[in-house]
């Protein structure tokens, strides 16, 4: 299980992450909580259109983004503008 605490994470655009992939099954460590604060985060986003940083592993490392979130599945976010991440893939939610 990765450990992302001392690892800086590259920015990214939201619209940059249907091109990125998620296909390596590792483990990585996430946030205690983590979808509490999803769900937080979701309502955060569809009644003040507050954005969070997510903090989240493709299989080239680790990214950020920031942004709204509009729905909380069990298994993906929707992020503004109809984009897609899986939750598997999360290390962390900050309210910014």
């Amino acid at each position: 299980m990765q450990d992302t605490t001392n690892i800086k994470p590259t920015v990214i655009e939201k619209e940059s992450i249907p091109q990125l992939k998620f296909n390596k099954e590792s483990k990585i460590k996430q946030q205690e909580g983590l979808m509490e604060k999803l769900m937080e985060a979701t309502k955060l986003g569809n009644i003040d259109h507050g954005k969070v940083a997510i903090v989240f592993e493709d299989d080239e490392g680790v990214k950020q983004v920031e942004t709204t979130i509009w729905a909380t599945g069990l298994k993906y976010i929707c992020l503004k503008g109809g984009v897609w991440l899986p939750i598997a893939k999360i290390h962390k939610i900050v309210f910014i």
